[in-house]
C-alpha cells in the first residue's frame, strides 16, 4: 500500500493519530491506544500494523528523549546498562511474536494495568518525592530490562505505564525523572523491534511516513507539558490514558 493509494483524508487523519499519540507517550505511555488502531483501520494486518507502529512511535519518543535530556532529567549513566539489557530482550520479545500467538497475554495485561491504575489514584503522594530505592541500578536494569523489554517486544500495551511504576517502586525515582528514564528505555524497546519487523519486512513506510511528521510535533508538545507542569500534569494523563486502555482491551476481550 503506497501514497497512491491513501486519500489526502487518511493521511491527514493519520497525522493527527501520530500526533495525538506522540503526546501521550512523551507525557505518560499509552500513545498505541490511538496509533494502532488508526493503523489497523487503514487497512493493515495485524503484524504489519505492529512494525509500523514501531517505526511511526520511534520518532516521537526520540523526540521525547531529546527534550527531557535537554532538560537535564536523562542520566545516560544510569541508563547504560538498562538500555544494552532492554534491548537484546525486546528484540528476542518481537521474534518470539512473529513465531506465536500473544493471546494469553491480552486476557491478563487489562488486570494488570486496572491493578496499577487503582493503586496510583488511591495513592496521592505517589511518584511525587523521590522514594527510597528498593533496587540498586544493576538489579534494576536487570529485572525490568528483561522483563520489560521482553514484553513490549512481544505485546507492548501499557509498557509506559510498567516502566513508570517500576522506576517509581524499585528505583526510587519521583514521578518527572521516572517519566524521563521510561523514554529512553521506550526508544531502545522500539528501536530493537523495529529492527526486527525491518527484517522480517513488516513495516509500510508511506503509512509510518505520514504518521511520522504528528509523532514529532506531539512528542515534542507532550515532553515540553510534562516538564513545565510536574508530577500533578503526569499524573492526570497517566490515569486517564491507563483507564482509557483498560476499557478498550476489556471491551475487545468480553465483546
Amino acid at each position: 500500500m503506497g501514497w497512491s493509494m491513501l486519500s489526502w483524508d487518511v493521511l491527514m487523519l493519520l497525522f493527527f493519530a501520530g500526533l495525538s499519540a506522540g503526546f501521550i507517550d512523551a507525557v505518560a505511555g499509552g500513545g498505541g491506544l490511538i496509533s494502532v488502531p488508526a493503523l489497523l483501520w487503514s487497512g493493515l494486518t495485524p503484524q504489519m500494523a505492529l512494525g509500523t507502529n514501531k517505526m511511526q512511535s520511534t520518532w516521537g519518543t526520540l523526540m521525547a528523549v531529546r527534550k527531557y535530556a535537554k532538560a537535564g532529567l536523562v542520566s545516560w549513566r544510569e541508563a547504560r546498562l538498562t538500555v544494552l539489557i532492554t534491548f537484546v530482550f525486546a528484540s528476542i520479545g518481537t521474534w518470539t511474536v512473529t513465531q506465536v500467538s500473544n493471546d494469553t497475554l491480552k486476557k491478563i495485561v487489562p488486570w494488570m494495568l486496572l491493578g496499577i491504575a487503582l493503586y496510583v489514584l488511591l495513592s496521592p503522594g505517589f511518584g511525587k518525592m523521590p522514594a527510597k530505592a528498593r533496587l540498586g541500578m544493576a538489579a534494576f536494569a536487570g529485572v525490568a530490562g528483561c522483563t520489560l523489554g521482553f514484553y513490549d517486544g512481544f505485546f507492548g500495551p501499557g509498557t509506559g505505564t510498567f516502566w513508570a511504576m517500576a522506576c517509581i517502586s524499585l528505583a526510587g525515582m519521583e514521578l518527572t525523572r521516572a517519566t524521563a528514564f521510561t523514554k529512553v528505555a521506550n526508544l531502545t524497546s522500539n528501536l530493537a523491534s523495529l529492527a526486527v519487523f525491518v527484517i522480517s519486512d513488516r513495516v509500510n513506510y508511506s503509512i509510518a511516513a505520514a504518521m511520522i511528521a504528528g509523532q514529532l510535533l506531539g512528542g515534542r508538545w507532550g515532553a515540553s507539558m510534562a516538564i513545565r507542569h510536574g508530577a500533578p500534569f503526569i499524573r492526570i494523563i497517566f490515569l486517564t490514558v491507563v483507564f482509557a486502555m483498560v476499557i478498550k482491551l476489556l471491551w475487545e476481550q468480553f465483546r
